[in-house]
């Protein structure tokens, strides 16, 4: 168990800064990720699962996809594009080929089946769906029933080639930063995704604000395990790597066997993961031999960065992986539609369970049901302004204006600030439950239900109650070996929790449905308990 003190300190490496080179705040055609990307030229930008790729790999191939896309026509005016491909230098230059070309990138998830990759393709309007010879078969159906252009993208030695004619005289359109650049799916888990849209100023003000943050520079190395439908995989890792000129390695998917010797290779500099990937982690580094172990966590000490978050980090993972990596994880707080809002910092305090403070240039604001401010100390709503900030929900005016408040937007999200830091107390609708006439936050119960000696992981719903408006109810998943009776966890729980909070349910299960960022699903948690909990009306 580590000290409070180890707990406080800082990362345990720390480099002085070096410089980028320069580059113009913006390319010929608009775009300041371009202007960044032939800043770095030659180096090497991503080593994924189609090889190696330079920065000027990437450019050359995004401006062929970019004419492919446009065939012949002069700019695709905020066409939506989805694209199915896997992660590497593939995927990047699709992407800036979209945005290259005057179009809206959609990526679509690897992980999802047929109906959730359908919805996307409709809901979004894509007229042109990108995607690799090896995954035409799972989107080549859904783009045929709605009149979506398939187009098939292979690479070879750091060029893409796809199945499309292009006049390679084609000039490309000067996209104005206001313009719509990314449409990003929210997880769905209190009701039916919707899709996000950001503007490259957006983007752009979310990149640069991490790159202030978190300190990235060229000679940063970051192995990415995330999927890339999502902002953490997509801004915080490849997105932050691409503007400072550093290298990302990318993994096809997760794989913590993999993801175990990549960081004991002892090369890589930053790692970003959700909390579920650290404790898989774990159980690989508590199976492996002493010499293994040693490999895994020098590999750790060579990294001068790990984040956790997408969501809550359960203290015991976090002490525990302090005790095998030298790292207090840096927590942090974001959405889909907003990007990255609050960080504890890169150098000093970081406090367990807390989210730290409110990035440079964000605002943050806890509010209470009637849209005023509350006290220092006591629960509130957040809300949000800046410069990252989502423009809306595609085709959803209605959801859109609901989502803010004089121009603040309303993240659904219950926190306390204290002492300065934030503390994440749950999601409205699913995690704050109201027991009896109390306001009870399923994280906080899910956190003491952890430090049983039996409980491996759990999650908490609420079940409608005639009488207490919410009954609380406990999913748990026992430590391999051990096994949960129900009278025996409420009865610890007492001389752990208010009487108010302590479960009235309690179930063994073998795992917690979560999607594919390691959220929770508690729609289906509660589905378990033969109810369901609110969802949006969206």
């Amino acid at each position: 168990m580590m000290t409070e003190s180890k707990l406080y300190s800082r990362s345990p490496r720390r480099r002085e800064p070096i410089s980028l080179q320069p580059a113009d705040p913006v390319g010929e055609d608009g775009l300041a990720v371009i202007a960044r990307a032939a800043a770095h030229g030659g180096s090497i930008a991503v080593d994924g699962t189609d090889g190696i790729w330079t920065y000027e790999d990437l450019l050359t191939s995004s401006a062929e996809m970019a004419k492919a896309l446009l065939s012949g026509r002069s700019d695709l005016a905020e066409e939506r594009v989805a694209y199915l491909v896997e992660p590497g230098g593939r995927f990047i230059a699709t992407m800036w080929g979209i945005w290259r070309a005057g179009g809206v990138a959609v990526p679509l998830a690897l992980s999802h089946p047929p109906p959730e990759l359908d919805h996307v393709v409709v809901d979004s309007g894509a007229s042109i769906v990108v995607v690799d010879p090896d995954l035409r078969n799972r989107i080549d159906e859904i783009a045929t029933a709605h009149g979506a252009q398939v187009l098939e993208v292979t690479a070879d030695h750091g060029r893409i080639e796809v199945n499309a004619s292009k006049n390679s005289s084609t000039a490309l359109p000067v996209v104005d930063e206001s313009r719509r650049s990314l449409m990003i799916y929210t997880s769905g888990t209190t009701g039916r995704p919707k899709g996000a849209v950001h503007t490259h100023r957006g983007v752009r003000a979310n990149i640069e604000i991490l790159i202030d943050a978190w300190g990235w520079r060229a000679d940063d190395r970051v192995l990415l395990v995330l999927p890339l439908h999502h902002v953490h995989g997509l801004i915080n890792v490849v997105g932050c790597a691409m503007w400072a000129g550093a290298r990302c390695d990318a993994l096809a998917r997760f794989d913590e066997v993999v993801t175990f010797r990549r960081i004991s290779e002892g090369v890589l500099t930053v790692f970003m993961a959700v909390p579920t990937i650290y404790a898989r982690l774990t159980a690989v580094w508590d199976g492996a031999s002493d010499a293994l172990r040693s490999r895994f966590s020098a590999g750790c000490r060579a990294m001068r960065l790990m984040v956790s978050g997408s969501a809550a980090l359960p203290i015991p993972t976090l002490e525990r992986w302090f005790d095998i990596s030298g790292h207090t994880l840096l927590e942090r707080y974001g959405m889909t539609e907003l990007g990255m809002v609050l960080s504890n910092p890169l150098e000093g305090e970081r406090r367990p369970g807390r989210v730290g403070h409110p990035l440079p240039g964000i605002e943050v604001r806890l509010v209470d049901e009637e849209g005023d401010l509350v006290p220092m100390g006591v629960p509130g709503e957040i809300e949000v302004r800046g410069p990252n900030v989502f423009l809306e929900y595609w085709a959803r005016p209605d959801a859109t204006e609901r989502a803010f408040r004089d121009g603040w937007f309303r993240t659904g999200d219950t926190a306390v600030c204290e002492n300065g830091t934030y503390r994440i107390l749950g999601r409205n609708s699913v995690d704050i439950l109201k027991v009896g006439g109390f306001k009870v936050s399923a994280l906080e119960i899910e956190d003491v239900l952890r430090g049983h000696v039996g409980v491996a992981d759990c999650a908490i719903v609420g079940i409608p109650d005639d009488d207490l408006g919410q009954r609380i109810a406990a999913a748990i998943v026992s430590v391999e070996g051990a096994t949960v009776e129900a009278n025996a966890i409420r009865e610890w729980a007492r001389h752990q929790l208010a009487s108010y909070k302590v479960p009235h349910m309690v179930m063994e299960v073998e795992s917690l449905p979560r999607n594919a960022m390691g959220k929770v699903i508690k729609p289906e948690v509660a589905g378990l308990f033969g109810s369901g909990v609110p969802r949006s009306s969206d």
